[in-house]
């Protein structure tokens, strides 16, 4: 069985690492390369950086921050927000992101992940999919999950690993800064329709959260926590609690 990843998940916005609930209401939470580093020291296995304003804004994420985050840690990191094309890539990784993650521009684009899969490789691409329940399914979102689609969760999955991407960042807009738990059934029916690592995302709040989405999530392997204050407060590596 693989290992499992402990990755935090930092939302930024305008410079700044913010949190909120269900993607609303979202307050300052710290400097992104501050907190990067702490991570990094306390035994996370990578990070995530997603600019959360960057498609609203119509602009490109922060190159600046990047390279002060890869100044800073010695471990993977992934990079999102108002990525659209190889160009957009091509800067990212120059500046030191080892993955970049897509949203909007992939629904927009499906090709996209196609094209950055044969550019880069299918383990530079993760694929992240905001999605909330609606009439009992669950439907993708965009734009921050701002704009609501016709795209069913589990169907966009299918395709975007069809198309080439290496890794899938689903983020429950339900359970998004609740810190009452995984969205473990929708998890555990993703991990048995994709093939590629799941990372789940939003709603953790103890340790118990994350051993519960391994076992009843089923995730393989992968695991993405917004969970900030937890974080901070802990003065231990998740990996002695939670290994596989």
């Amino acid at each position: 069985m693989l290992t499992k990843r402990i990755i935090p998940c930092l939302d930024i916005k305008n410079g700044r690492t913010v949190k909120g609930v269900n993607f609303v209401n979202l307050i300052d939470a710290g400097d992104p390369v501050v907190l990067a580093k702490q991570y990094a020291e306390i035994g996370a296995d990578e990070l995530v950086f997603l600019d959360i304003s960057a498609t609203l804004e119509g602009r490109k994420t922060m190159l600046e921050m990047v390279l002060k985050v890869a100044a800073q840690v010695n471990i993977p990191f992934t990079v999102g927000g108002g990525i659209s094309s190889i160009e957009d890539v091509d800067a990212l990784l120059h500046c030191g992101a080892d993955k970049v993650s897509i949203n909007s521009s992939a629904i927009k684009n499906p090709a996209l992940i196609n094209e950055l899969a044969q550019k880069f490789g299918s383990q530079c691409v993760v694929v992240a999919i905001d999605a909330k329940q609606i009439n009992n399914k669950w439907m993708v979102h965009l734009a921050g999950g701002t704009i609501p689609t016709q795209l069913e969760l589990f169907d966009w999955a299918k395709e975007v690993e069809r198309r080439g991407a290496g890794e899938i960042l689903f983020t429950s807009m339900d359970h998004d800064g609740t810190k009452a738990g995984f969205a473990n059934e929708a998890l555990a029916k993703l991990s048995t329709l994709v093939n590629i690592p799941i990372i789940a995302s939003g709603g953790a709040g103890t340790v118990q959260h994350f051993i519960d989405t391994f076992i009843k999530g089923k995730i393989r392997c992968s695991i993405g926590s917004k969970c900030f204050s937890f974080w901070r407060n802990k003065n231990y590596r998740f990996k002695k609690r939670v290994k596989k």
